[in-house]
């Protein structure tokens, strides 16, 4: 694995050398036809059903009636709507509430849809020997391929549509039309949109604050105290390399940064640099290094004789979940605590994204890093909306390009359209360490030539899953208890998804949260049983973690500590937010 992302020596180049970089070449051209996903996946998982399908008769016949029963149902539902009554073609379904969708022929479109739908998504699922993986790839398949021909998506079968057309004689079209441009020119610049409204320093990532420390990989943030008295403590923040930084400091409402600091907290926050092609050969190593162990170096020196908070979100979470491990291993004293948001140790179970790791899967993606160094955010953007195809994609471009209306642009969505690379070796030696072969759960990941035991960790910790998460699944998430060994542990379950949920600001009125602290090293529960005895709470779940860290904090508060340590080496060398989240 580690030679994967290594350039070839033509001086020292061996058969098998040749060969791999033929096969590597190869991949990388399929995957400029298929958008980098792996055929063989998609064949195989078809080819499981079919042959499954072929002994068993049962089933057989089962489908074949189902379809016959469909079909009976279509016509005799066409022969009513062609009455002229209004009919609800498929009650229960929001894609067709609107009452346009009750009158012929649309309700009839609608309803033989919606019969289809149900038809091929229950013959893809109800054949015995059909491997989990390969029916979850199946599932998949035909979701993404339903929306194709959905009558929603279409401007001749959508009466909605054709009913805004006529009122505004075609003028949503032209202004779809121009959006169309818009959003043309902004892919072919690699602009992120909504860029003219949002910018970095004014309107997102605005909390004051100096960098206080740069490396090759990243800027350490030091933020400006708000109170005459601060918590001695500091707050150490790692966010995933995959996002900018700024998704913990949106706009004023829903900067956590702004919030802890509000608090009287002294907060510092990772700012990866976004990686180019000759960072290739970045790994997992240097994240660690880089990344975990000259941030708490620094903060260390900035507030010296205190431990740190430490925060790590998603794979941010998850890279400070191996620092801590290794610096309990080395008898390193420095944190206080470790909080994880939406961040996987154990990665047996990791929800939606299953879809794209497979050994054939990761050799493709690996083609393609190959020959360029990085993983561009396009890529992954791309495979993020075809998990929420509907949502993500055809919504919006329905309601763009038909529809003629924009979505007002919000602090999420410009930060969403902001997206990083990330090197080949290391996102290469993540996924198929972590995901492929759950290393890290399974005692076998090693860091900095030696394995991590997880179950090191002694340190109070807070772990917060979110619901509707499908990047990191809760139930994948509340694992990091069986897997550590924490006298004092908490876990916190809000309401929303990856992101959503965790910004959720300190007040919102659309939020809940569950919340359990186990105050041993032993006790437990199944997650199941975690949800049905742990009653939900109204609100944020901000205040309740603030109110945690004040807990594990010292009682006397002091004065804020200097902006950087120059006696030490960190003198400020720019205000926040620094200069590399402005890099594209």
């Amino acid at each position: 694995m580690n030679d994967v992302c290594q350039r070839a020596d033509p001086g020292s180049v061996s058969e098998t050398d040749a060969q791999r970089d033929l096969a590597r070449g190869m991949r990388a051209q399929l995957a400029a036809v298929t958008g980098g996903l792996a055929p063989d996946v998609y064949v195989n998982a078809w080819w499981d059903w079919f042959l499954n399908l072929s002994e068993q008769p049962p089933s057989q016949i089962e489908i074949l009636h189902d379809a016959a029963t469909k079909a009976a149902d279509n016509l005799a539902f066409a022969m009513k709507a062609a009455s002229g009554k209004a009919l609800a073609p498929a009650p229960g379904d929001a894609l067709f509430h609107n009452d346009a969708w009750a009158q012929w022929p649309f309700n009839v479109y609608a309803h033989m849809y919606r019969n289809y739908a149900d038809w091929c998504q229950k013959a893809l699922a109800s054949v015995p020997g059909v491997a989990p993986a390969n029916e979850r790839t199946l599932e998949f398949m035909a979701r993404n391929a339903l929306e194709l021909v959905s009558p929603a998506n279409c401007l001749v079968t959508n009466p909605e549509l054709l009913e805004a057309t006529r009122a505004e004689e075609g003028a949503n079209l032209v202004r779809g039309f121009e959006y169309w441009l818009e959003d043309l020119k902004t892919m072919l610049a690699g602009k992120p949109s909504g860029g003219a409204k949002f910018v970095l320093g004014r309107d997102l990532a605005a909390t004051p604050g100096k960098v206080v420390m740069r490396n090759d990989l990243i800027e350490l943030i030091q933020y400006s105290p708000a109170t005459p008295t601060v918590y001695a403590e500091p707050i150490l923040v790692i966010p995933a390399w995959i996002m900018k930084y700024y998704i913990l400091d949106l706009s004023a409402k829903n900067s956590l940064v702004k919030y802890l600091v509000s608090m009287g907290h002294t907060v510092f926050i990772v700012s990866w640099r976004n990686p180019t092609a000759g960072d290739r050969d970045l790994g997992m190593d240097d994240y660690l290094n880089l990344g975990v162990r000259d941030a708490v170096n620094a903060v260390s020196r900035i507030v010296p004789d205190r431990k740190i908070h430490s925060v790590g979100y998603c794979i941010g979470g998850t890279l400070l979940s191996i620092a801590a491990a290794a610096f309990a291993a080395q008898g390193d004293q420095r944190l206080a605590s470790v909080t994880l948001l939406a961040a996987q140790q154990d990665f047996s179970e990791p929800g939606e994204l299953s879809l794209f790791i497979s050994p054939s899967q990761l050799d493709m993606l690996e083609a393609v890093m190959n020959q360029a160094g990085v993983l561009k955010s396009e890529q992954m953007g791309g495979a993020f909306a075809l998990l929420r195809s509907r949502d993500l994609l055809w919504t919006p471009a329905v309601n763009s390009y038909l529809r003629g209306k924009r979505e007002a642009p919000n602090d999420l969505m410009a930060w969403n359209a902001d997206g990083t690379r990330m090197p080949c070796r290391m996102h290469s030696e993540y996924l198929r360490q972590l995901y492929l072969n759950n290393s890290l759960a399974r005692g076998e990941f090693v860091a900095d030539g030696r394995c991590v035991d997880l179950a090191g960790i002694r340190l109070p910790m807070f772990v917060v899953g979110t619901e509707t998460d499908h990047v990191a699944p809760w139930k994948s998430v509340y694992k990091a208890r069986a897997l550590t060994r924490s006298p004092d542990y908490t876990f916190l379950l809000t309401s929303g998804g990856h992101n959503a949920g965790i910004v959720s600001g300190p007040v919102h009125p659309r939020r809940r949260h569950r919340v359990r602290t186990w105050l041993n090293a032993e006790e437990s529960l199944a997650p199941e049983a975690w949800f049905d005895t742990t009653p939900p709470q109204e609100g944020s779940w901000w205040p309740t973690w603030q109110k945690w860290l004040v807990r594990h904090s010292s009682a006397a508060q002091v004065a804020p500590p200097s902006m950087g340590a120059e006696e030490a080496g960190y003198r400020p060398i720019c205000d926040a937010p620094g200069e590399y989240v402005l890099q594209r």
